[in-house]
């Protein structure tokens, strides 16, 4: 696609959106003092927006454009979602926010929560975007992981050892947080007939997992930078693999991010499910076959 088609087919959330990432970014990294508490939403807000703007200019549809209502709600998903990760924390502690100690528990968790807000919307609007590229649509039907009774007692079982195991020995099973939980749902997903990846492995088709993957990376490396010149910020006290730090996270502690963008997709269609949402199950598109 050239550079005219694209600012051709570009929509207007998407100047929106750029707009947001260039004056938050900025004003991140350059005022001194307490400023990601409110920097940090808008900036990803503009990222969120950007990157689905890309999609529509891309194939002509994306999740803002197919589904304002469904779209809002994946805010409000993602906020649930990532709170799961910080109670799990509260026994792993492999992070902690430095500026935490200048707001109340009120505070700190109604800013949190705006925040944590846009993890889904960033994460599956990338990962579309890249079931858009020629690369993962040439790939090939890899092995066949099928839904058969024994895998998914098999997954569920597995991710409940693994979630226990974090519980009681979180100095050597913490990097299961980013593994039970994709574990133990995506059974679930299964049996009430949600969507989940294990449809697609069933074919042998790894493309949804690898965009999602891709995805849930690009969004890490943006985390990451953005957050390293941040105050508020996090910061990474990991066992073992605390070397070789990209920004404030270990090297290793990327690959955190493959399993983590599963767990996301397998919690907002188990949570669209209970809330019995209806129309949302097309929503999320990370398969190059869907338009």
């Amino acid at each position: 696609m050239g550079l005219k088609s694209l600012i051709r087919g570009w929509p207007a959330h998407g100047w929106f959106g750029l707009g947001l990432v260039i004056i938050f970014w900025i004003l991140n990294w350059s005022l001194p003092g307490l400023r990601s508490h409110w920097a940090f939403f808008p900036l990803w807000l503009g990222y969120s927006l950007t990157v689905d703007a890309l999609v529509f200019s891309r194939k002509g549809s994306s999740m803002l454009t197919r589904n304002r209502t469904a779209y809002v709600k994946l805010f409000l998903v993602s906020v649930v979602s990532w709170w799961l990760f910080e109670i799990i924390n509260f026994r792993t502690q492999n992070w902690y926010y430095e500026g935490r100690q200048f707001f109340s528990d009120f505070q700190y968790f109604m800013l949190a929560s705006l925040s944590f807000s846009t993890v889904m919307p960033a994460v599956f609007g990338t990962a579309e975007l890249v079931s858009t590229f020629n690369w993962l649509k040439r790939i090939r039907r890899g092995p066949l992981i099928l839904p058969t009774r024994a895998t998914l007692f098999g997954f569920f079982a597995t991710g409940w050892l693994m979630l226990f195991g974090l519980l009681l020995w979180p100095r050597y099973f913490f990097p299961f947080v980013w593994l039970s939980v994709y574990f133990i749902l995506e059974p679930i997903n299964v049996w009430l007939r949600n969507p989940s990846l294990i449809k697609h492995t069933a074919r042998g088709d790894w493309r949804p997992v690898l965009a999602l993957w891709t995805g849930c990376l690009i969004c890490g490396f943006f985390w990451e930078m953005w957050n390293f010149y941040s105050y508020p910020k996090w910061v990474y006290q990991v066992p073992f693999i605390d070397f070789v730090h990209i920004f404030e996270m270990p090297l290793l502690g990327y690959f955190g991010y493959l399993p983590f963008s599963l767990e996301l997709f397998a919690l907002y269609h188990l949570t669209m499910s209970l809330l019995k949402q209806k129309g949302v199950h097309d929503f999320i598109r990370v398969s190059p076959d869907e338009a």
